[in-house]
């Protein structure tokens, strides 16, 4: 009885199948990420030693967060036409406003409202949060109290643009300037970073100068250089909204996606791996081509974990679904909690260790927990009642969109 009610409470339950595979990457992505994060203000045996390795990767957690966006938010807004019906720009629009903005605005003004919460005294104006230009003006020597909403900004430029271009396509569908556009893309981010690669990144090393804040706030921070796991996702929601066959052929065979996708993840941090010391061999590569190559491994992974040959999709891992619907509170407080436990419990942050991680991960959760069920689920059920409804086709659980 009591977990039936702890399951209405937060939303759990959905009048569509819940994709048990898309809860478990997205769990594993913010874990990733917050133990990224851990580990970046933490590097003191905080993490057990076995964690470190896989924490230093963290990071990539956000870019598999992108192909899941991509993926979902893409196949909501294609849904309609395969009842022959438009998209409404503005009821996507406003969906999109109900999910983001409520929770991002509480924290955003927490960060502003009350000086302890931050994680760094130095904040970016307030406009470029409300914005969401942060990702392409921030000046990150200066200012890193809630950098992490740069990833925010991708998103929500992919939002506005995405919708734009796919009803700009559809008036006259081809799959040859679909996929032209795609790799037109793909191959504009090469380019762009390719030319910061030999024309700043290179030239700075080469007179001994420091090139890691170019690196972030030229390459990985902005969204014209990230777009392409949210096009690996883009690409899954094509195949599986336009191209039923190919989608189905896809998800006979979930664990030779799982070992490619792992094979491309793989490879792609062999080219990553000396990003922050080096501008020359695999790192300058990885420069140029990682992220499309991180991109489509993760991109496999997706598809696997829809998959019901593959082991994503096939097995529910218990509590994984908690922490997909707490996903986004997670994220944007999470960085803020390592501060506030360092503050209140200082035997604890001398210390260290699992004493320290339990009371992190208890007060992430709970944190995340007050700010879903006091603002997320209830502009959540305020969009559900306002959405416009759609033809029953198989779609994407609305709780993970």
């Amino acid at each position: 009885m009591e977990k039936n009610n702890l399951q209405k409470a937060f939303h759990l339950k959905s009048s569509t199948p819940r994709a048990h595979g898309l809860d478990t990457l997205r769990s594993l992505a913010i874990v990733s990420v917050i133990v990224f994060h851990v580990n970046g203000y933490h590097d003191d045996g905080t993490l057990p030693a076995m964690l470190v390795p896989a924490a230093r990767l963290g990071w990539m957690g956000v870019d598999l967060f992108f192909v899941l966006s991509g993926y979902l938010i893409a196949s909501q807004f294609l849904r309609p036409y395969l009842a022959g019906e438009r998209p409404r720009l503005w009821d996507f629009y406003r969906n999109r406003l109900y999910r983001v903005l409520p929770v991002y605005l509480v924290v955003l003004g927490l960060y502003f409202m009350v000086p302890v919460w931050t994680e760094d005294p130095t904040l970016s104006p307030i406009w470029q949060y409300l914005t969401f230009t942060l990702n392409l003006l921030i000046n990150y020597r200066v200012n890193q109290g809630f950098s992490h909403a740069w990833s925010l900004c991708v998103e929500e430029h992919f939002y506005l643009v995405f919708p734009l271009i796919a009803l700009a396509m559809m008036r006259k569908p081809s799959l040859r300037k679909t996929a032209a556009v795609l790799a037109g893309l793909v191959l504009f981010g090469i380019c762009l970073r390719s030319f910061f690669l030999f024309h700043t990144l290179q030239p700075l090393a080469k007179a001994g100068q420091p090139f890691g804040m170019f690196y972030i706030e030229h390459i990985y921070y902005p969204t014209y250089s990230r777009l392409d796991g949210l096009l690996a996702g883009v690409t899954l929601a094509l195949v599986r909204t336009f191209r039923p066959q190919w989608w189905k052929a896809l998800l006979k065979r979930g664990h030779a996606l799982s070992c490619l996708g792992l094979c491309l993840v793989g490879v792609a941090i062999w080219l990553f791996k000396d990003r922050w010391t080096s501008v020359s061999g695999a790192a300058a590569f990885g420069t140029a081509i990682g992220f499309p190559v991180l991109s489509l491994g993760l991109g496999f992974l997706v598809a696997s974990s829809l998959s019901a040959n593959g082991l994503l999709g096939r097995f529910k891992v218990p509590g994984a679904k908690l922490v997909a619907t707490l996903a986004y509170s997670l994220y944007l407080t999470h960085k803020e909690l390592i501060h506030l436990v360092d503050l209140c419990f200082p035997a604890l942050f001398k210390a260290g260790g699992t004493p320290w991680l339990g009371v992190y991960a208890a007060s992430c959760l709970l944190v995340a927990a007050v700010l879903y069920l006091c603002v997320e689920r209830p502009f959540l059920l305020l969009r559900d009642r306002r959405r416009t409804p759609t033809a029953s086709l198989s779609q994407p659980d609305k709780a993970q969109i």
